[in-house]
């Protein structure tokens, strides 16, 4: 299996992993995206140097996983190429924030440090909770649900389309790719001589492509109102969640829950 038919093959992976059963699958999507929304809200609302104050918001992400059935490793293996950049940010900051914040032993840490680890903790906490909201609720349920939010048709019909095509040009990179090797056996990768044309030749083969998708979409019935998504009916139980959840990030952001955990044992 080459790298395009890999990649093929997680996209379909990931609407499996929505398609799963489990008490957070069964949950209302507008419920789970509120949910997360608030706690990526609440994630980027710690101070830059709240590092203690950050880390209990772990919690939430990793108890949701263990309900779900999914696990951690899979997040981190999907987003293994977006990681990275999210734990770039803010690397340079011990170079300018020198001013020290923490004794520990002869080991004196700067602010630097601190707000550099803070920003990267928020980071991957966000993406851990975007991956568990796509990976426990059908991307047509998700819409839907932004969609009963009343934000706006265009943009929830670009999102869609954004996330659907990325397989559709996938697919086509796939077909290049072969296509090239068929013409030039032996040779490692794509000479750089054929990258302008070859990425010409993509995108205008994908906005074709996606031209032929979004008609057949228009005469099976696509109106922007995703009546056919699959939709759980809001209940009590949701409710509950909802407000669980939100009552516990509030909870973690205005009491320090590491200072309190601390001093039971000190």
């Amino acid at each position: 299996m080459n790298k395009m038919e890999k990649a093929l093959a997680e996209l379909g992976r990931m609407d499996e992993l929505a398609m799963q059963e489990s008490p957070v699958h069964k949950l209302n999507a507008t419920a789970k995206l509120l949910s997360t929304v608030f706690y990526i809200l609440t994630v980027m609302s710690f101070d830059k140097y709240d590092l203690s104050g950050i880390i209990p918001m772990l919690l939430w992400p990793v108890f949701m996983y263990q309900m779900s059935g999914i696990n951690i490793r899979t997040c981190f293996y999907k987003l293994r190429i977006v990681l990275p950049l999210v734990m770039a940010v803010g690397i340079f900051n011990p170079l300018f924030d020198r001013e020290p914040m923490l004794q520990i032993g002869s080991i004196t840490i700067s602010g630097g440090v601190i707000s550099m680890l803070t920003l990267m903790l928020k980071g991957v906490f966000c993406l851990m909770a975007s991956f568990l909201l796509v990976a426990t609720t059908p991307f047509d349920s998700i819409c839907a649900s932004l969609r009963r939010m009343h934000v706006p048709s265009m943009l929830v019909t670009l999102l869609l389309l954004t996330y659907r095509y990325v397989g559709v040009m996938t697919e086509e990179l796939a077909i290049m790719t072969d296509a090239y090797h068929l013409r030039a056996p032996g040779q490692k990768g794509i000479h750089v001589s054929a990258w302008g044309s070859f990425l010409g030749q993509l995108l205008l083969r994908s906005m074709d492509r996606a031209q032929e998708l979004y008609a057949s979409m228009l005469l099976r019935g696509y109106h922007q109102h995703f009546h056919y998504a699959y939709h759980i009916p809001f209940r009590g139980k949701d409710a509950a969640y909802l407000i669980g959840s939100c009552a516990f990030f509030v909870l973690i952001k205005w009491f320090d829950v590491s200072q309190l955990i601390g001093g039971l044992f000190v």
